[in-house]
C-alpha cells in the first residue's frame, strides 16, 4: 500500500484521528497493511509474533476452538474493529481462536504489540482514546453475556438480526438486503443456540412477512418490526 494511502486510512481511523498531520505521517512507517481474500485465514491467537490488528475494510469473523477442537463462531468484526491482542495481556494458554475473512477481500493494518505500546505511551491522547475503544469493546461482550444470560432465544436471535443489518445496512431501516455470509450454525454459535433452531427462527419470520433470505443474501423489510 502506498504511503498516502496509508496516510488517510490512519487519518480517517476513530483511534488515530487524534494525531496530529505530522504524527501520523511518522506512524505510516510502523504497521503492516495487508489484504486477504475471502476464507483466508488472518491470525492464530498462538502466533509467536503478537499483534494488534484492526480492520481498514471488509468482514471477518473470530472463531473459538475448545480442547475437543470444536470450532464456534465468537464474533463479527467490521472496519474500524479492533482484534488480536488488544488488551496488552499475556496469552492465554488456554484461549484458541483465529480470524478469517468472510467478505470478498479485507483489508488490514496491524502493529507489534511492543510498537503499539510505545506509541500509547508517547501519545496520551491516543492512549486515552484507545482506552475508551477498548471499553466499548469490552462493554459490548459484556452485553452480549448479558443477553445470552437473561434472554429467550428468540429474543437473542432478532436482536442479533437486527443489529447485523443495521450494521450491513449503513442505517437503513427498511428493504435493507445484506450478504449472507454465515451460516445457520454459525450464528447458533453466537447467540448459543442450535442450527435446527436458527432455521425454525429463520423460516418464522419468512412466513411472517417481515424477511426473505436466501443462501446469498438476506432481505428485512423494516427493521423496527422485527420484535
Amino acid at each position: 500500500m502506498q504511503e498516502e494511502a496509508k496516510y488517510w486510512y490512519l487519518h480517517d481511523h476513530q483511534l488515530f484521528s487524534v494525531l496530529s498531520r505530522e504524527e501520523n505521517r511518522a506512524l505510516c512507517l510502523i504497521p503492516n497493511f495487508k489484504t486477504v481474500k475471502k476464507n483466508e485465514i488472518i491470525y492464530f491467537s498462538h502466533d509467536d509474533e503478537q499483534r494488534l490488528y484492526t480492520i481498514k475494510s471488509g468482514t471477518l469473523k473470530i472463531i473459538s476452538v475448545d480442547a475437543e477442537g470444536n470450532e464456534t463462531v465468537k464474533e463479527i468484526l467490521r472496519s474500524g474493529d479492533l482484534f488480536g491482542q488488544y488488551t496488552f495481556d499475556e496469552v492465554d494458554e488456554n484461549e484458541d481462536e483465529y480470524a478469517v475473512a468472510v467478505s470478498e477481500k479485507v483489508v488490514i493494518c496491524s502493529f507489534k504489540l511492543n510498537d503499539f505500546e510505545n506509541i500509547v505511551r508517547n501519545n496520551p491522547q491516543l492512549a486515552i482514546r484507545y482506552t475508551k475503544l477498548v471499553g466499548f469493546k469490552l462493554k459490548r461482550i459484556t452485553n452480549n453475556y448479558t443477553n445470552l444470560m437473561f434472554k429467550d432465544v428468540r429474543t437473542r436471535f432478532v436482536l442479533f438480526l437486527k443489529d447485523w443489518v443495521m450494521k450491513e445496512g449503513n442505517g437503513q431501516t427498511k428493504d435493507i438486503v445484506v450478504k449472507n455470509y454465515l451460516t445457520h450454525s454459525d450464528i447458533a454459535g453466537l447467540i448459543c443456540s442450535t442450527r435446527q433452531t436458527v432455521t425454525m427462527l429463520f423460516n418464522e419470520l419468512k412466513n411472517a412477512g417481515l424477511i426473505d433470505y436466501t443462501r446469498s443474501e438476506i432481505i428485512v423489510k423494516d427493521v423496527h418490526r422485527l420484535v
